[in-house]
């Protein structure tokens, strides 16, 4: 999304998160309410919303045959001011992936790229308007998560560590 600053470096995870201006064509930037800002980090304030067009999607370079984590986050936060959350689909190029119907969630699936490009799709499914705060894609080393085909989606996470706090 078009965040201000950007590339903005995150303090608390350090990732870097630049806006999204190169890699969709569509939607139109929003911010969530005053009253809920304190309560999030920077990237995710800020969203993208589709009210045109059924289908809006992202295209990202990708090397074909690498491992990537894709993680959206989506955080309405009465944008709009309507108070009431949108339902629509997400797919990740013509494979429908999950239906977003929930406030403040975020999704995780590994995906092994079979092109040089990938495309991250919001799927209008009636008459909410489907929108993203984050979209985040990490490579991964090909010995993580291994898996015999397709893409593993996500359930759960451990970690065990000696560290205090959690990691993203």
């Amino acid at each position: 999304m078009s965040i201000q600053g950007s590339p903005y470096k995150e303090s608390s995870t350090g990732l870097t998160y630049t806006s999204d201006d190169g890699f969709v064509q569509s939607g139109k930037i929003g911010k969530i309410t005053k009253e809920l800002e304190s309560l999030y980090k920077k990237p995710e304030r800020t969203l993208r919303y589709f009210p045109d067009g059924v289908r809006n999607c992202f295209s990202l370079n990708v090397t074909r045959g690498t491992k990537y984590l894709i993680k959206p986050t989506f955080l309405y936060g009465n944008y709009d001011g309507r108070n009431v959350i949108p339902d629509f689909d997400l797919y990740i190029g013509p494979n429908m992936w999950i239906t977003v119907n929930t406030d403040n969630t975020i999704k995780e699936i590994l995906h092994v790229s079979k092109s040089n490009t990938l495309q991250v799709c919001l799927v209008k499914t009636g008459t909410s308007i489907p929108y993203i705060n984050t979209l985040e894609l990490r490579p991964l080393a090909d010995d993580i998560y291994t898996n015999e085909s397709g893409s593993l989606n996500y359930l759960f996470r451990v970690y065990y560590s000696n560290l205090k706090g959690y990691i993203e």
